[in-house]
C-alpha cells in the first residue's frame, strides 16, 4: 500500500542527517534500486491497467520531490560546512595584500615603438598592409625577376600559384603608391615569412620599411636620413659603414652595417633610390618625382640594441628572458 505521507516522513528524516554521507544512506533507502519507490513500483505491476496508472502517477510524482528534498538539503549542507571552514581560519588583516605586477610590452613590441616614434616626429605617416598577399604586389610590382630565387618555394611560403605569405612589407609601399600621388612619406611595420629557422632567423619575422617619394630627393637625403635615425637609436658614438649592394626594387643600392662591440661589422639594412621600373609600374612619372626606400630587421636590430645572440628566444615565452624588459619600455 502506497503511504500519502511518505514525503512528510522523508523530508523530517532528510533534514536530520548533518553530513553528506548520511544523506547518501537516505537517498538510496528512498531512491535506490533496492529502495522505496522502487519496491512500490514492483508491488503495482499486478494491479489493473487503470488502478497501476494512477498509482504510478503517485509515485513519480513522491519520487520527484524526494529527490528535490535531497538536492536542496545537499547544497545547505554543503553551504553549513563552507560557512564553518570560512569562520575557523585565522586572518591577519595586517599583512599586506596581494601584489599584482605589472605587465610589459615585448621587447620586440619595444623596438617597433622607438623607431616609428622616431620617425613619425619627422613627417613619416604610419601605414599597414595584408600579410597574405598576391604575385603582383609582392614580386611582380618591385621589380623582382621571376628567375629570382626568392619565389621558390624554399624560401617563399605559397598557398597556391598566385597567394602566398608576403616575404617582405614592401607589398604595402606599392599599395600607397598606386593609390597615392606624390609627395609621399611613409613607414610601414609588420610580420612577414620566409623559409628559414635557426639561431639568427625565423619562419616569421618583422620588418619596418619606409618610402619617400617627391621632387628632387637624392641620394644625400636618404643617407642623412640613415645616419640620423641611427645616432637616435644606437647614440652617436655608433659607427656607420656604407656599402654599395643590389635590389631588384632600388638603384643605386646600399647596404648599413654597424660596429658592434666585439668591433665586427653587423649589417643592420637594406636601401636605395627607387628604380624607375617601380614608379613605372606604379604609374608614378619618374622623369618628374624621385624617392628613397629602406627596410630592416626588427628582430636584428632587437638583437643588437638587447646583445641577444639567440633570434628564437623572442618567441619561446620563456617568463624568465621577458621578465628582463620590463623596465626597458621606450617612453
Amino acid at each position: 500500500m502506497i503511504s500519502d505521507d511518505i514525503v512528510v516522513i522523508a523530508k523530517k528524516e532528510i533534514y536530520t542527517v548533518k553530513n553528506i554521507t548520511e544523506l547518501n544512506i537516505l537517498k538510496v533507502k528512498y531512491l535506490g534500486k533496492k529502495g522505496y519507490i522502487k519496491t512500490q513500483f514492483l508491488l503495482i505491476k499486478n494491479l489493473k491497467k487503470e488502478e497501476k496508472i494512477n498509482k504510478s502517477i503517485i509515485l513519480n510524482q513522491q519520487k520527484k520531490k524526494i529527490k528535490k528534498i535531497i538536492i536542496k538539503r545537499q547544497k545547505e549542507i554543503e553551504l553549513e560546512k563552507n560557512n564553518k571552514n570560512f569562520l575557523n581560519q585565522k586572518i591577519d588583516i595586517s599583512l599586506p595584500g596581494k601584489y599584482i605586477e605589472m605587465g610589459s610590452e615585448h621587447p620586440i613590441k619595444n623596438i617597433i615603438n622607438k623607431i616609428e616614434k622616431f620617425f613619425v616626429k619627422i613627417g613619416f605617416e604610419i601605414v599597414v598592409g595584408p600579410e597574405i598577399e598576391d604575385v603582383y604586389h609582392n614580386f611582380d610590382a618591385l621589380n623582382i625577376p621571376k628567375h629570382h630565387p626568392i619565389r621558390t618555394e624554399q624560401d617563399t611560403f605559397w598557398l597556391d600559384k598566385n597567394i602566398l605569405l608576403r616575404t617582405q612589407t614592401s607589398n604595402v609601399q606599392i599599395r600607397i603608391m598606386k593609390r597615392s600621388k606624390p609627395p609621399i612619406r611613409i613607414l610601414t611595420s609588420g610580420k612577414v615569412y620566409r623559409n628559414d629557422y635557426d639561431s639568427n632567423h625565423t619562419p616569421m619575422f618583422h620588418q619596418i620599411e619606409g618610402l619617400f617619394i617627391d621632387k628632387k630627393i637624392t641620394f644625400i637625403d636618404l643617407k642623412s636620413i640613415l645616419i640620423l635615425f641611427l645616432n637616435f637609436f644606437f647614440g652617436k658614438k655608433c659607427k656607420i659603414r656604407f656599402r654599395p649592394s643590389y635590389f631588384p626594387f632600388t638603384e643605386p643600392s646600399l647596404e648599413v652595417d654597424i660596429l658592434n662591440q666585439k668591433k665586427k661589422w653587423i649589417e643592420i639594412l637594406g636601401a636605395g633610390m627607387i628604380h624607375p621600373n617601380v614608379l613605372k609600374n606604379v604609374k608614378i612619372n619618374f622623369s618628374k618625382y624621385t624617392g628613397y626606400a629602406f627596410g630592416l630587421g626588427v628582430e636584428r636590430l632587437a638583437m643588437l640594441y638587447y646583445n641577444i645572440q639567440d633570434i628564437r628566444l623572442f618567441y619561446e615565452n620563456d617568463i624568465r628572458f621577458l621578465k628582463q624588459f620590463k623596465f626597458n619600455n621606450f617612453i
